[in-house]
């Protein structure tokens, strides 16, 4: 079965973020991943790694700002997701890219999630594409230095309208725009089935390519544990499997759901009967 990674920013949600590096492991993970760092310092993060054996392997650039309290700012009170596809807003991307790349260096972490952003009013896709793509291919190369990989990732409009990027086509033709062999595609199950469906067969055909850097998973509708709702998981995990074998993927899957009962002490581990199951 594929290798999966927690995500600690919707897992564990009864305990406080730095404690859920050692929740994780108990259940047996072995790699993390979660929204944003920049709250902690990198020295704080290493640490809880270190002590419970576990990998970084995807975070995220700022959504917006350019420190810990102007980051948070951003994605809590402005609603930022992103700046690359915004003109105007270069600088800021790259400060905050800069940043992120900093934390990976540390932290040991091969890829970061660099987040497309909201179309500005009164633009339409194709006006801030050639911003995208230009941003993209800046941060691809300033990542290139370190061994780092860029992700984007196409995410649905119903949990964030407007966003840029929403299908795994438009995706792989960015990818395929900005020339980097280190810019890639963060593949989230959850939203390409609720955009676009036919879920298997996407994996079949992209996973080839050589151009996903990351897969993630939720059930469909609620983002909950993967196998609540309409996905079968289990038969996505065996495409996975069969589509690596065929191909050298070695990555990881990242688990971002909200668990049902994760506010309840010990609720995310009672909703891992999925990943127990995989582990048979």
């Amino acid at each position: 079965m594929p290798k999966f990674a927690a995500n600690l920013s919707m897992m564990y949600p009864e305990l406080p973020f730095l404690d859920r590096f050692e929740a994780a492991a108990q259940d047996g993970f072995k790699a993390v991943e979660y929204l944003f760092p920049y709250a902690f310092s990198p020295a704080e993060l290493t640490a809880r790694l270190q002590a419970n054996g576990l990998q970084q392997v995807l975070f995220n650039a700022p959504p917006g700002g350019t420190d810990a309290t102007s980051i948070a700012h951003a994605w809590e009170r402005s609603g930022d997701r992103g700046t690359a596809c915004i003109p105007g807003r270069e600088a800021e991307f790259q400060a905050g890219v800069l940043l992120a790349l900093g934390y990976a260096q540390a932290l040991g972490c091969p890829r970061i999630h660099v987040m497309a952003g909201l179309i500005p009013p009164g633009l339409q896709r194709e006006d801030v594409q050639p911003t995208y793509v230009a941003n993209l291919r800046w941060a691809a190369a300033q990542a290139a230095q370190q061994g780092c990989d860029v992700l984007i990732e196409p995410i649905n409009t119903r949990d964030i309208p407007r966003f840029f990027l929403n299908r795994q086509d438009h995706a792989h033709e960015v990818i395929a725009e900005t020339g980097a062999a280190n810019a890639k595609v963060q593949m989230d199950l959850y939203h390409c089935q609720i955009v676009e469906g036919d879920v298997a067969m996407k994996i079949r055909n992209y996973l080839p390519l050589g151009a996903v850097g990351h897969f993630q998973i939720a059930g469909v509708p609620e983002r909950h544990e993967p196998d609540v709702g309409e996905l079968n998981c289990t038969y996505l995990f065996g495409v996975i499997d069969e589509v690596s074998a065929q191909c050298g993927w070695d990555g990881w899957v990242g688990c971002e759901y909200r668990p049902r009962k994760g506010g309840q002490s010990g609720g995310t581990s009672a909703g891992l009967g999925w990943l127990r199951d995989t582990r048979r």
